[in-house]
């Protein structure tokens, strides 16, 4: 693998993005892409997600996604997330609400409707809060996964000639 309670995103850690783009390899192939767009009015800031990646296998294609999502906060909380995905041909959905008065996340996905405890992240890879939580709210269907993030250590990749210092996550 190259927020009181309530999670925190840290979105001031993001504000001088307006985009972030990220390409997807397998075995050293361009097989995709997943892109982040912020928007910013006031205390509000929106994260919009397009994703799109085929895996192939001796020229048939074997997975494929392809999905839009939209993160909402008030300052660093998240107040709402909706995503809409099509994998390997089925559809796949998640309506996310902040119940302030719960305290908790109100949930309603194709693999997972009911309540979620304030402290859990959305499973997009833009925040580096994904590495620091022991669970994950799945993007693409709402189902609740739990997950032990373990710092491998530093590597250096190259890509598009560059060479880069990254942290290895397992």
């Amino acid at each position: 693998m190259l927020f009181s309670t309530n999670v925190m995103a840290h979105m001031d850690h993001y504000k001088k993005y307006n985009k972030i783009k990220m390409d997807i390899f397998r075995n050293g192939e361009l097989i995709g892409y997943n892109y982040y767009f912020f928007t910013r009015k006031g205390n509000q800031t929106i994260v919009t997600n397009q994703i799109k990646f085929s895996v192939k296998v001796l020229g048939a294609i074997i997975f494929q996604v392809e999905g839009y999502g939209e993160e909402k906060y008030l300052k660093d909380q998240l107040i709402s997330y909706i995503s809409k995905t099509i994998q390997n041909d089925k559809k796949k959905f998640v309506n996310l609400d902040f119940n302030k008065d719960k305290n908790k996340f109100n949930i309603k996905g194709s693999s997972y409707t009911g309540e979620a405890s304030a402290d859990i992240v959305i499973g997009n890879w833009w925040s580096h809060k994904i590495l620091q939580t022991n669970k994950q709210v799945s993007p693409v269907s709402g189902s609740i996964k739990e997950q032990v993030v373990t710092f491998i250590g530093k590597e250096k990749i190259e890509q598009y000639g560059q060479i880069y210092e990254v942290d290895h996550f397992k």
